[in-house]
C-alpha cells in the first residue's frame, strides 16, 4: 500500500464534468459509465491542493506572467525525468495543446498545404488540419500480430509526393499506445531534416511510461533537428488539471518561435492562466512522488484488464499499451459491424468509450477505454462488457 489511494471512488456528477455530466448533450442518455474522455478520475495530492489553495485564499486573480519558480520547475522536471534543459527563453504559455496544434498550423503552412499524421491518432490532428483550411495526408500506421509499427518508406513517399510542410507526431502516441524508439524517431527525424519539414511533437502523454519502456523526446535527438521542431508538453494529462488550462510549448530555434509566437498574438493570447501556473510550479517540484505510484497502480490496472480479457472475452484483442492510460481495444473478433459494435457497446454494456472510427476510417472495429479510473470502476465496466459479448453471442 503506497501514500496515495487511488481506489477512493470521487463523485464527479454535478460538477460540470464533461466525462459524466454531458451523457444527454452527447449520447442521448444519462445511464452509462464513462471511461471516455482523457481525463482521470484521482484528484491531486494534498501538498499540490494545499498551494493551489493558498493561491485561491489570497483573493485576487489578475493578469500573471510566469517567474523565476515557474521557469525553474520546468528546468527541474524535464532534466530529471526526460533527460534536457529548457532554456528560459524556450517557453511559450498556452492555453492548451489543441489550440497551439492550431496556432503552428496556421504559422508555418498555408492555407492549401499538405499536413501529415499518423492515423489511428488522436482525431482534433485532424480537425486542426481541416479547420485551418488545410489538406490532411495520412501515414497510416500499420497494424501487425497485435502492434503498431510505422511505414517508414509510405511516411516518405507521402511527404514527397504531397509537398509535406507539417508533421504532427504523436509521442507517446494516443490511441495506440506506442512509445516510439530513438531508432524510430531518428528515422522520422532525418526524412524530415531533410525535406525541411515542420514538426510538431504532441509529447502531452510523456510522463506515463510502463515498465520495460522509455519516452524519448524528439528534442533529445539533437540540435540540427531543432530548426523546425515545436515541442508540446503540458502538465494537464499528468496531473489531471486539464480544465485549468495551460500546455508550455518548447521552440529552441529562435526564428522558428518568433513565427509562432507572432501568430500566438494574432490570435490575441497572452497571460495565462493564474491557477494553472501555480498548479504547475507545484505539481513539477513536489508531485513525482505521487506521479510514480499513479503509474505503478496504472500498470496494475492494465494487468487487470489484459487478465480479464484472456479469461473471459478472448475475442477481443488488446494492444499492449506501452505507455497513456487510454488503451486499445480491437474488437473484429466479435463483429465486423462497426454499427452492431456501437450498439454492443452502448445499449447493451451501457458503457461510454470512445469509437475507433473517430480515429481513422480504417479502426472502425476498435475501441478506445480510459482505464485511468479506481480498480473497482474498471471492474464493473469489464462486467458490463462481458455479460453484454455473452448475450450478443447467445443471440
Amino acid at each position: 500500500m503506497g501514500k496515495y489511494n487511488f481506489d477512493e471512488i470521487i463523485a464527479r456528477r454535478g460538477t460540470s464534468s464533461l466525462k459524466y455530466d454531458f451523457g444527454p448533450e452527447r449520447k442521448g442518455r444519462d445511464d452509462l459509465l464513462p471511461l471516455w474522455v482523457a481525463d482521470m478520475d484521482f484528484k491531486l495530492p494534498e501538498e499540490i491542493l494545499s498551494d493551489i489553495q493558498k493561491r485561491v485564499a489570497h483573493g485576487i486573480f489578475g493578469y500573471t506572467d510566469p517567474k523565476d519558480d515557474y521557469k525553474a520547475s520546468l528546468r527541474h522536471w524535464f532534466k530529471k525525468r526526460h533527460g534536457f534543459v529548457i532554456e528560459d527563453d524556450w517557453n511559450t504559455i498556452e492555453p492548451g495543446m489543441v489550440h497551439s496544434i492550431s496556432l503552428a498550423i496556421r504559422a508555418f503552412t498555408k492555407p492549401g498545404d499538405s499536413v501529415l499524421i499518423q492515423q489511428p491518432v488522436y482525431y482534433p490532428f485532424m480537425e486542426s488540419i481541416t479547420l485551418n483550411g488545410r489538406k490532411v495526408v495520412n501515414n497510416q500506421l500499420v497494424y501487425k500480430d497485435g502492434h503498431y509499427e510505422i511505414d517508414f518508406e509510405d511516411f516518405e513517399r507521402k511527404i514527397i509526393s504531397e509537398d509535406v510542410k507539417m508533421f504532427i507526431l504523436c509521442s507517446p502516441h494516443n490511441p495506440v499506445g506506442r512509445v516510439w524508439t530513438k531508432e524510430e524517431l531518428q528515422r522520422i527525424a532525418d526524412i524530415c531534416l531533410e525535406r525541411n519539414i515542420y514538426v510538431f511533437s504532441d509529447e502531452i502523454h510523456s510522463d506515463f511510461v510502463y515498465s520495460g519502456h522509455k519516452h524519448v523526446s524528439y528534442i533529445t535527438l539533437g540540435e540540427k533537428y531543432w530548426k523546425r521542431l515545436i515541442l508540446g508538453t503540458a502538465p494537464s494529462k499528468t496531473f489531471n488539471i486539464a480544465g485549468l488550462q495551460l500546455a508550455n510549448i518548447i521552440i529552441p530555434d529562435e526564428d522558428t518561435r518568433a513565427v509562432f509566437r507572432r501568430e500566438n498574438e494574432a490570435a490575441g493570447y497572452s497571460q495565462g492562466n493564474v491557477l494553472a501556473m501555480a498548479a504547475t510550479v507545484s505539481a513539477y517540484t513536489k508531485g513525482e512522488e505521487w506521479l510514480d505510484e499513479l503509474i505503478y497502480y496504472l500498470e496494475r490496472n492494465v494487468n487487470y484488464l489484459r487478465s480479464f480479457l484472456k479469461e473471459n472475452l478472448p475475442e477481443v484483442k488488446l494492444i499492449e499499451p506501452e505507455g497513456t492510460y487510454l488503451v486499445w481495444l480491437d474488437f473484429s473478433g466479435i463483429t465486423d459491424d462497426p454499427r452492431e459494435l456501437e450498439k454492443l457497446i452502448v445499449d447493451e454494456a451501457k458503457l461510454w468509450l470512445d469509437a475507433g472510427a473517430i480515429f481513422g476510417k480504417e479502426t472502425a472495429l476498435f475501441e478506445r477505454i480510459n482505464i485511468a479510473c479506481p480498480r473497482a470502476v474498471l471492474e464493473q465496466a469489464l462486467e458490463q462488457l462481458y455479460m453484454a459479448v455473452d448475450k450478443h453471442k447467445k443471440a
